[in-house]
């Protein structure tokens, strides 16, 4: 279940969510959090797209000349 959050077990993951409610407030929270979904999901596309490109040029590279 953790293995999301690399090396970090319950108690510091209730830290850091402790910390940001403090910084950001209750009523920020959703807002926040909204923005790190759609970061996350720009930064994944970015990767696919990247790795789709790559792909396509290795291709490219073992077509025989013709």
């Amino acid at each position: 279940m953790f293995g999301l959050f690399g090396g970090l077990g319950p108690t510091e993951i209730l830290v850091i969510l402790l910390i940001v409610l403090l910084l950001f407030g209750a009523k920020r929270i959703p807002e926040v959090a909204q923005g790190l979904g759609k970061g996350l999901r720009e930064f994944k596309k970015a990767a696919k797209d990247i790795q789709k490109d790559i792909d396509q040029a290795a291709d490219e590279d073992k077509k025989p000349e013709q």
